[in-house]
């Protein structure tokens, strides 16, 4: 594969794992507020990928050959089960525009700050003008998405932030760890499958079987499907090819599409400024993605 044609294929998967992210944030705030809990829509999130994705983690490990363990450990946290138990639960506290604000948007703030810390690894100009739209976007959105919310909404905010700080360590741990897309989606999902066992233990078992089969239906779909399987099979696509900082700033693009399924699906009003907020983002991708720069660079590890 040529360059030109990593970085295209690279720029699709980040905007797609994008609308995913959106799309899984609406869903999952629909769910948490109306029919299932977020314990039981983490069975969801991560059994069904684990076995779907069985002959690929089988045929890879549960303990990768070479991977070492604090990568695959950054992986399991940041994209497995503890970062779904935080993201659902704050969605029981706080509207879908504040988790696309707070969570996907402060993903490649969080990114780029751990790579240079831990690697010295610094933005270039176009990247660094960009994170500063996307911090724009952010703040400007952030703003809007604070009127009229009830005081209990900092609880969310918090968790979406956790959960941005996970994500951000996610993207870190799989660019080091050298798996393909798919093996890094079978590997966290089996991980989080194991790690539910006990946690369901403790909780005394699920709730599923007392939710309407139509939801449980769906939010498998969404859930199992749209977020565990592809999402972050795309998301990985998108590391491999463009590096971790610049996947992540795609999340930037998040907010947009929770923002607009919010208003569209639950109701979530969306304001003039909200368009302000949007278009901070667009520009802020454009250049953390480097699109902006002729022969931009493609991580080494691409495939």
């Amino acid at each position: 594969m040529t360059v030109n044609a990593r970085l295209s294929a690279g720029l699709a998967a980040g905007a797609a794992s994008a609308l995913i992210a959106g799309i899984w944030q609406v869903a999952t705030r629909h769910s948490t507020t109306t029919t299932i809990a977020p314990a039981d829509l983490a069975i969801l999130r991560y059994g069904i990928p684990a076995i779907v994705l069985m002959p690929v983690w089988l045929r890879v490990g549960l303990l990768p050959r070479g991977v070492p363990l604090r990568w695959l450990t950054g992986m399991v946290l940041g994209a497995g089960l503890p970062f779904g138990l935080v993201a659902m639960s704050g969605s029981r506290f706080a509207p879908s525009a504040h988790m696309g604000v707070f969570m996907a948007g402060a993903c490649p703030l969080f990114a780029a700050g751990l790579a240079w810390m831990f690697w010295r690894e610094r933005p270039d100009r176009a990247c660094a003008s960009g994170l500063l739209f996307l911090a724009a976007g952010i703040g400007i959105l952030g703003a809007g998405s604070f009127r009229g919310v009830d005081a209990g909404a900092w609880r969310g905010d918090l968790l979406f932030l956790l959960a941005a700080a996970l994500w951000a360590g996610f993207s870190l741990s799989f660019r080091r760890a050298g798996l393909g897309a798919w093996q890094g989606a079978a590997v966290v999902s089996a991980w989080s499958a194991i790690l539910l066992v006990p946690w369901l233990l403790w909780r005394g078992g699920t709730g599923l079987v007392d939710a309407p089969l139509r939801d449980v239906l769906w939010q498998a779909l969404m859930q199992g499907a749209v977020a565990g399987l592809l999402g972050l099979w795309i998301f990985g696509a998108a590391v491999v090819r463009l590096g971790a900082s610049q996947a992540a700033a795609f999340g930037g693009l998040a907010p947009v599409f929770s923002a607009l399924g919010g208003w569209w699906w639950l109701a979530e009003p969306a304001t003039g400024i909200d368009r302000i907020a949007i278009a901070s983002a667009v520009i802020g991708v454009t250049l953390a993605s480097g699109t902006c720069t002729r022969g931009a660079r493609v991580d080494s590890t691409a495939g």
